[in-house]
């Protein structure tokens, strides 16, 4: 059996001495203690030396792809004939099995070996001593590193960044010189920019039109549709442009040539990174977009970066000023920073932009990560999640629908409005309030009885159930307005004064019928509210008043009669 082994300096093919000792794994290593129990093992059967390192790293490559190289190939096929060959890789065994047609093994014993081998290399391998092979080692893993660097994977993204970069320079300039046509041509065709709003369009029709006189004569339909080139004719033959020179004219056309190349580059640049886009991070391009995925990679520094953030990080890529901003002002902080231009965050409702967000960074990060550390290059994976976003983002528009829309379970009650009647209650608050023109008439009344009717009108706004005022206050109230008539007109003693307030005693069966009416009174006023609207409560306080005017008449002669007889005891 041999021994394919591979070494900085070439290829190294060794002869199994004793194959019974390979049965013995646990104690391979005590044969390989000393140079001389190594040489009783195995014997070194041929070399084959790399040439230069450019040789030397196509073999290595090849290797670690698990491929044989072209020198290796014919360097079995002149050694390794109806022999096993025991190899360190498996894959590159199979390789050679099916290239070759030669036996490979690889196993424990064989791994074993190997270290055994590498542990007395020196001493198996005549003329290659410890002090040559170390530079070698050295300087081959440099131009590994350095190959593996120039077409790594995850640092083709900084074209990416570049790119992306680039294009949004382009955009800068792009629409600063449409800007700078508009205006320049503008002074002598001004109807120009209303009629035509695209910037690429007008520069087109601005360099074939030159001056206005000549649009007439000329065709448009390469450029506009049909309806914009008769507007346009129709508007140069009225313009109120000033006259221009043809060295203007010359210059003006000049920069529109300059915005065309511009945006002719632009298209081919964006053509450019949706391609690169597509083949670095398939599943990031699937979810987001080629822009956005473009901007986040180069926020982050690049892809591998970008794929250590959670997808907390990500949902806030681009807002760190607002984040930072909230966080020092204790306010609310930012929901979405790149990607708010998402098209999934875009079609989502305003409320729902965050919960959309938040969902598309999560996804988004898994994405990044499947692409900067994962073997598939397909957008498999970006497509299934963003397939399940748009299903969720349907499914919080429906629920928010169904609410809004009355759908759902416990649907509203819509109930009239009515500011008198308390929420869960059958009862009124107050009673609606009516204007009562009685209320307006003075005449036929004395200061005092008008004063009495004021309090009148404050007792009832202050009690809830809306009761007569007593009958008995109002009379009280006018009979001592009338007493002090008398007493002023007949100029009495202060005694006479202390004498007239015993005169309400022969009221009392008058009274006692009047709190009879009242409590009737106040029944009806209780079934009235009950059963009657706002207006004729009104007419009730009205005949209710009629009432107390009638009872209040008959009782002054009786208490003139009184004062008579008092006057004539008295004297």
């Amino acid at each position: 059996m041999l021994v394919l082994f591979e070494t900085p300096a070439g290829f190294a093919l060794f002869k199994v001495l004793d194959e019974g000792r390979l049965s013995k794994v646990e104690d391979l290593w005590k044969e390989f203690s000393t140079a001389d129990s190594a040489r009783q093992v195995v014997k070194l059967k041929a070399f084959s030396k790399f040439e230069n390192t450019s040789e030397a790293l196509e073999a290595v490559t090849k290797i670690i792809d698990s491929a044989p190289s072209k020198g290796l190939r014919k360097f079995l096929r002149a050694h390794c004939e109806g022999e096993t060959l025991a190899v360190a890789d498996s894959k590159l065994g199979n390789a050679i099995k099916e290239k070759l047609k030669i036996e490979c093994v690889h196993n424990n014993a064989v791994m074993e070996l190997m270290r055994g081998l590498r542990s007395q290399l020196t001493e198996l391998i005549t003329g290659l001593g410890a002090q040559d092979l170390a530079p070698m080692s050295l300087g081959l893993s440099h131009s590994l590193s350095r190959y593996k660097l120039k077409f790594s994977p995850d640092k083709v993204d900084t074209m990416i960044i570049q790119a992306i970069g680039l294009l949004d320079d382009l955009d800068k300039e792009l629409n600063t010189y449409a800007m700078r046509v508009r205006e320049w041509y503008g002074w002598h065709f001004p109807e120009l920019a209303k009629i035509v709003q695209d910037n690429i369009l007008y520069a087109k029709v601005v360099k074939k039109m030159g001056s206005r006189e000549s649009a007439a004569s000329l065709d448009f339909s390469d450029i506009l549709p049909e309806e914009l080139e008769t507007e346009l004719k129709d508007a140069a033959m009225i313009s109120m442009g000033t006259e221009v020179s043809e060295v203007d004219l010359m210059n003006i056309r000049e920069l529109c040539d300059q915005v065309l190349s511009l945006a002719e580059y632009r298209a081919q640049l964006y053509d450019y990174l949706k391609s690169r886009m597509n083949t670095i991070a398939p599943n990031l391009t699937a979810l987001v977009g080629e822009l956005v995925g473009a901007r986040l990679i180069a926020h982050g520094g690049s892809l591998l970066n970008l794929a250590k953030q959670p997808g907390s990080t990500v949902q806030i890529l681009g807002a760190e000023k607002a984040l930072f901003r909230a966080l020092k002002t204790k306010h609310a902080t930012p929901k979405y920073g790149l990607l708010y231009h998402a098209s999934l965050v875009g079609q989502a409702a305003p409320k729902m932009k965050g919960k959309i967000s938040r969902s598309l960074a999560a996804k988004a990060a898994l994405a990044i990560r499947y692409d900067a550390l994962g073997d598939g290059q397909d957008n498999s994976m970006g497509l299934e999640n963003r397939a399940k976003l748009e299903a969720r983002l349907r499914n919080l528009e429906g629920r928010e629908l169904g609410h809004s829309a009355g759908s759902a379970k416990g649907k509203p009650k819509i109930e009239v409005y009515d500011k008198d009647r308390k929420k869960g209650a059958a009862g009124l608050i107050t009673p609606a309030k009516t204007y009562n023109p009685a209320a307006d008439s003075i005449l036929g009344q004395t200061p005092n009885s008008a004063a009495g009717n004021l309090e009148e009108t404050a007792s009832k706004k202050r009690k809830i159930d809306s009761e007569i005022p007593k009958v008995d206050e109002v009379a009280d109230v006018n009979g001592l307005g009338e007493e002090k008539k008398e007493k002023k007109k007949k100029k009495k003693k202060t005694g006479e004064v202390e004498t007239a307030f015993p005169d309400a005693v022969p009221e009392g069966d008058q009274t006692a019928k009047k709190e009879k009416k009242k409590k009737k009174h106040s029944d009806d006023n209780d079934a009235v509210q009950n059963e009657e609207d706002n207006v004729a409560a009104g007419e009730k306080k009205k005949k209710k008043r009629k009432h107390v005017d009638q009872d209040e008449e008959p009782e002054l002669p009786s208490n003139k009669k009184e004062k008579k007889k008092k006057k004539k005891s008295l004297d």
